[in-house]
């Protein structure tokens, strides 16, 4: 270890390689190190089945995708929208994607391959959630249709709902929650959706939420009625 108490990098990176057995270096009498194929790794099958799961929850697990503008009410509308869900017995959590920027995704800028990344993430983690039986809202511009695409088969089956909060640019623009359309219209923020990067209007989502005509409470009732509906086991 360094001064800082820290194991040294190049060591690091020796003792916890993919490709080598770690237990032979904890033993000096340990058998030779031999090299892991990574063709041979597998998953391991749970032991609690789905319909326990869903037997215990009495709704099915599931990932609804919250997209579009900055601006447009996707935090908003996903924490309420949490809220209310919760009050009415669902297991729900929201990932939203300022709060993943502070730390799963804290190592990813703004490009077009940043983004990719940013949102294959969040679908690997909403697929997670809902396999464990959460109704999992993932808040996200996401503005690519075909990452959008990704996360929905990375479900695997599961139910997923695409939801496009519409809202105008000029709308957005004139709310600038967070201030982030003056610094990209005055050329100190870079690579901003809406301006000098594209978006993808969904083409078919599960539900268009007009925020520009709707109150926030009509957005919330209605994403609600439309997800107790298709996910409740019980009633």
């Amino acid at each position: 270890m360094n001064h800082s108490g820290n194991t040294p990098e190049k060591t690091r990176n020796i003792m916890f390689s993919p490709d080598i057995d770690p237990a032979c270096h904890s033993d000096p009498g340990a058998w030779p190190a031999t090299p892991r194929r990574t063709n041979t790794l597998s998953r391991v099958s749970h032991q609690v089945a789905d319909v326990e799961r869903v037997a215990r929850a009495g709704h099915l697990g599931a990932v609804v995708w919250l997209t579009g503008l900055s601006g447009s009410g996707k935090s908003t509308l996903a924490m309420n929208l949490e809220r209310k869900l919760f009050g009415a017995g669902f297991m729900v959590y929201v990932l939203d994607g300022d709060n993943l920027r502070h730390g799963l995704n804290s190592d990813l800028g703004f490009s077009p391959q940043s983004r990719r990344e940013n949102t294959r993430r969040v679908g690997e983690a909403a697929a997670l959630f809902a396999d464990a039986g959460f109704v999992c809202i993932a808040a996200s511009i996401s503005p690519y249709a075909m990452d959008r695409d990704t996360a929905r088969s990375t479900a695997k089956g599961r139910p997923f709902f695409e939801l496009y909060l519409k809202a105008d640019i000029e709308t957005c623009e004139h709310r600038d929650p967070k201030g982030l359309y003056r610094l990209a219209r005055s050329g100190q923020l870079r690579d901003f959706t809406g301006i000098d990067a594209p978006y993808d209007v969904p083409k078919a989502p599960d539900i268009v939420v007009d925020t520009v005509d709707q109150t926030l409470e009509s957005c919330v009732e209605h994403c609600f009625e439309f997800l107790s509906c298709r996910l409740r086991t019980t009633r």
